[in-house]
């Protein structure tokens, strides 16, 4: 079965670590975003009155220390998904603890577009 790995990173400066701790896991195909939760900002008093209420990516990434990374890619097994939540743990310490991150794992019950390298895609 195949699943997507969705991880918020709390800390920007642990991507380029994070990112090698996953490849090493075997992980392949990472989809990176910047992000900023509502908690992080109402918690850094960061909400101002000339900030729009939905704020566009330029209004958020004009406070780049406040954004935190957000991480998807999709693998094989339950197997896969402990080899990335330990190689996670590994770079944030325990994600049960605050301000290491979130991470959660969704079942694809459909992929397309997913190209493996012995040249079958996910669905056959």
């Amino acid at each position: 079965m195949i699943y997507m790995i969705l991880l918020v990173l709390h800390d920007p400066d642990k991507l380029t670590d994070l990112l090698d701790s996953w490849d090493q896991a075997g992980v392949s195909g990472i989809t990176i975003l910047p992000s900023t939760g509502i908690g992080k900002l109402k918690g850094e008093d960061i909400l101002r009155e000339d900030m729009p209420l939905i704020p566009s990516l330029d209004d958020i990434l004009q406070t780049p220390e406040k954004s935190n990374r957000t991480l998807f890619t999709l693998v094989e097994g339950e197997e896969m998904i402990d080899r990335v939540v330990k190689a996670t743990e590994a770079v944030t310490g325990d994600l049960d603890e605050p301000n290491t991150g979130i991470l959660t794992v969704i079942p694809a019950a459909r992929v397309y577009g997913l190209h493996r390298k012995n040249g079958q895609n996910s669905n056959g």
